[in-house]
């Protein structure tokens, strides 16, 4: 019997909790202590294959069952989760390090995306295409794709898994999920969590593994018609490489940003200091839609950096839902030495470190939240998406200068725009090349699009709109 916190968990494929055919585990290390909080069953090549071919069994039971009765397991795994919601706030907590207020976005997320979709599938319905000879009838009728291969990220582990569950099951898809192997507890309890209310085989398989025995066979495998990811742009390439040698499937790729945050000489400063720091903090800045590159008008810059000091300064860094703390560690050593790296290579590019800019000492991958401040110049490290708790302060003093500037990424997802002006707001609406404007404040929620452009990726998350990824479309002609 293990000691973990969190004990040890089994790959959940066929609707059965089993270990890897080959016995191998991997622990899980908690970033607030760098001690394991529990092991999971690390997958083989076998394990990999047979899910794969378990879930195209269970797609073919899925896919072919009324909506009702779709919808009625859905709720049924919707209420378990919500009867777990602590049990799984545990684990992201300390799997992720996460505050215990932030995992509950998590939690609501993946209950949220349950619903919507269930919802979202009945709305749809079949469409006519009028023959222009009247010698014909046409109908576009939706199908559900076949099964889904997810990939998700370690920084919202049920959130991202909320993303693509909710619509997959809807649409009548089978879907293997491979979570991070930095956070994937909570989606193995996903797994234990179907396995207790005996929801139908095949049609959910968690697992996790490395990439010669997991992530190379389960792209190169023709068994999947969605490749489905949240990560970095180079990941998604790779993935796409791997999967599109053997067949032609189907792609949707969050690839993350480099978000712009502009802020007018007529902004709402206290407003605009409040979200800047916060989207800086929360999840200590591993966010995908959080502002890297601070462009604040050269009037009020001082102000701006006065205030966002202030908070990162009285921010309380720390682990643990009595303690309270506004912000946790990073994931890894990894994303420290990064954030690290970024700091120190801007500062010899010119920037000035305001405060922060040092890894916390102690236990756990913690760093300062940190300001720096560049003058005039624009450095290349600002290119780089950052994914830690530092603000990259640059002044303008000329819209269309900083619009050249903003759009100066290869990744476009999100972009904050903070003014008074109507007619600035529409200049920068109409012309920042980012698949999400946020003006004067910012709002995410499941039946929102969530939109990249560029190297942000392909497709989208989120609205009804992801439902399309999950469903394909036939034309029936009738001849009259």
């Amino acid at each position: 019997m293990s000691n973990l916190l969190f004990g040890h968990k089994n790959l959940y494929i066929n609707g059965e909790l089993v270990p890897a055919s080959n016995g191998k585990t991997f622990d899980v290390i908690s970033p607030a202590t760098e001690k394991a909080v529990g092991s999971i069953a690390w997958a083989s090549k076998e394990d990999t294959l047979k899910a794969l071919e378990t879930a195209e069994e269970g797609f073919k039971y899925w896919s072919k069952l009324p909506i009702d009765e779709r919808n009625a397991w859905i709720e049924k795994l919707k209420l378990k989760i919500i009867e777990n919601s602590d049990l799984l706030k545990e684990a992201i907590t300390h799997e992720m390090g996460k505050t215990w207020e932030a995992s509950q976005e998590d939690i609501d997320l993946l209950v949220r995306s349950l619903d919507f979709y269930a919802n979202e599938i009945k709305t749809r319905s079949t469409e006519e295409i009028k023959d222009k000879e009247g010698t014909h009838t046409h109908h576009i009728v939706s199908k559900p794709l076949g099964v889904a291969v997810a990939f998700l990220a370690y920084n919202f582990p049920l959130l991202n898994l909320g993303y693509k569950i909710g619509p997959a099951l809807a649409a009548g898809c089978s879907i293997v999920l491979k979570p991070s192997e930095f956070s994937p507890i909570s989606a193995y309890i996903i797994g234990e969590l179907a396995k207790e209310i005996n929801f139908p085989k095949g049609v959910i398989t968690v697992l996790c593994g490395d990439l010669e025995n997991v992530g190379i066979p389960l792209c190169e495998s023709t068994i999947p018609q969605l490749i489905t990811m949240i990560g970095s742009a180079g990941t998604a390439q790779k993935l796409i490489e791997q999967s599109s040698k053997t067949s032609i499937k189907r792609y949707s790729m969050e690839c993350g940003g480099n978000a712009p945050f502009i802020v007018a000489e007529d902004a709402d400063l206290e407003l605009a200091v409040n979200i800047g720091a916060i989207l800086k903090t929360s999840n200590s800045g591993q966010i995908c839609v959080a502002p890297n590159r601070y462009f604040v008008h050269e009037n009020i810059i001082d102000q701006f950096i006065a205030g966002v000091k202030e908070k990162f300064e009285n921010a309380k860094v720390g682990f643990g839902k009595d303690n309270k703390p506004d912000m946790g560690p990073l994931t890894n050593r990894q994303s420290v030495l990064k954030v690290d790296r970024i700091v120190k290579e801007a500062i010899k590019q010119g920037g000035k470190l305001i405060t922060g800019g040092n890894e916390i000492e102690g236990p756990g991958y913690y760093y300062e939240p940190t300001i720096v401040k560049f003058d005039k110049e624009y450095a290349d490290i600002m290119e780089e998406e950052i994914f830690g708790p530092v603000a990259i302060v640059v002044p303008y003093n000329d819209e269309q200068e900083v619009l050249k500037l903003a759009n100066n990424v290869d990744a476009g997802l999100s972009s904050f725009v903070f003014s008074k002006s109507d007619e600035t707001i529409q200049f920068f609406s109409e012309n920042l090349d980012f698949g999400e404007i946020q003006v004067n404040g910012v709002k995410y929620d499941i039946y929102l699009p969530h939109v990249g452009v560029k190297n942000a990726g392909v497709s989208m998350d989120c609205s009804s709109y992801a439902l399309d990824d999950y469903l394909s479309k036939r034309r029936i002609t009738k001849s009259l």
